[in-house]
């Protein structure tokens, strides 16, 4: 059994650590295509150094592209590959174009798909995640959904009627916490460690929607730099598409800032602030396996659980009150107890599925 596996952005990454290491363990040949969507160092060579993930066995350049250029040179440069390996299945995880361009190559090609992380809806067709996360479960065969939401998404969209097999497995992001939080640790680069014994907020923001307008972008920075005068001290890892957005729109970010850290620090992040700003999607779930209050950047969200929990709030950028959301977040009484992710096994499920399909 062969299966070829799709990564490329950092939330990839972390997903595929347990993934592969089951497969491995399940005695399933997997070849890793690294489709160079993230090339920074630090968001992509350190999660192999860190999470000692297999080096991939084939390394394409296909960052720094907008996104239909992306797609076209993904699918251009996978398509003899997979010619070559001849899998079994072609595995592709979440919603990043490389996850959209693995999947319409694997189509081309009539080699099954699995969708790990599958039916996710924020039904904001405004986002390109979204386009990529629909379009990719209309095209597989499998489709590993990480809770009951995801179930009726797929089911609300007749997927139960159309010959394609779906699993309820938990999340592949919480296996690699439990696996890895253990190991969490701060680093120099991050800056002093002085200010991080002090109460502060975590701070991550690379959505397109959220950086590519500088009228949104100037909004959101005057938000943060507000709180983090008045209010809460903040910290930035900083993502290489926002910092050269602030720099072409020339916006001071006033706020605490690192580049990107890798996976293992951003555990130690999460261990130690008081709440969570985030336009990420694999953050809101690590603030919660954190026990962490997220605000998210955001008007919708994938992860709805979380807003119907309490522990997850939408924060609409421009027009919403930054500083009253933490202020609500720090005097309630929020409850983790809810296990709708699994137990911490799914990578084990996806390698057992896999063996008897």
């Amino acid at each position: 059994m062969k299966v070829v596996t799709i990564i490329g952005a950092r939330p990839q990454f972390i997903k595929s650590a347990p993934v592969s290491k089951a497969l491995k363990n399940s005695g399933i040949q997997e070849v890793t295509i690294h489709t160079g969507q993230h090339y920074d160092a630090n968001m992509s060579a350190v999660f192999f150094d860190e999470m000692a993930l297999p080096k991939p066995l084939y390394r394409l350049e296909c960052g720094g592209l907008e996104r239909q250029e992306m797609l076209v040179k993904m699918q251009v440069e996978l398509a003899p590959i997979f010619k070559k390996e001849q899998p079994d299945f072609v595995l592709v995880y979440g919603d990043t174009n490389s996850t959209l361009a693995g999947a319409r190559t694997a189509n081309e090609l009539n080699i099954p798909l699995i969708h790990v992380e599958a039916g996710l809806r924020s039904f904001n067709l405004e986002m390109p995640e979204e386009h990529n996360r629909v379009e990719t479960d209309r095209r597989s065969k499998i489709l590993f959904t990480p809770t009951e939401e995801a179930v009726q998404n797929l089911h609300n969209e007749g997927f139960q009627n159309k010959g394609i097999q779906i699993e309820t497995i938990g999340d592949v992001m919480y296996d690699a916490l439990l696996q890895f939080k253990s190991k969490a640790q701060w680093v120099a680069e991050m800056g002093d460690r002085l200010f991080f014994e002090k109460e502060f907020g975590l701070v991550t923001v690379h959505r397109f929607e959220n950086v590519s307008s500088q009228e949104k972008l100037s909004q959101l920075v005057d938000e943060l730099n507000e709180v983090h005068a008045t209010q809460l001290p903040l910290y930035m890892p900083l993502h290489p598409s926002t910092r050269n957005r602030l720099k072409e729109f020339g916006l001071q970010l006033n706020i605490h800032q690192s580049p990107p850290v890798g996976y293992l620090q951003m555990l130690w992040l999460l261990q130690e602030c008081s709440v969570v700003l985030t336009d990420s999607g694999g953050l809101q779930k690590e603030a919660y396996f954190s026990e962490k209050p997220c605000i998210t950047l955001r008007e919708q969200t994938e992860w709805v659980e979380l807003v119907t929990l309490g522990v997850n709030r939408l924060h609409v950028i421009g027009t919403d009150s930054l500083k009253h959301a933490i202020e609500d977040f720090r005097s309630a009484k929020l409850d983790y107890s809810w296990k709708g992710y699994g137990t911490g096994n799914a990578a084990d499920k996806i390698a057992r599925t896999i063996l008897t399909a």
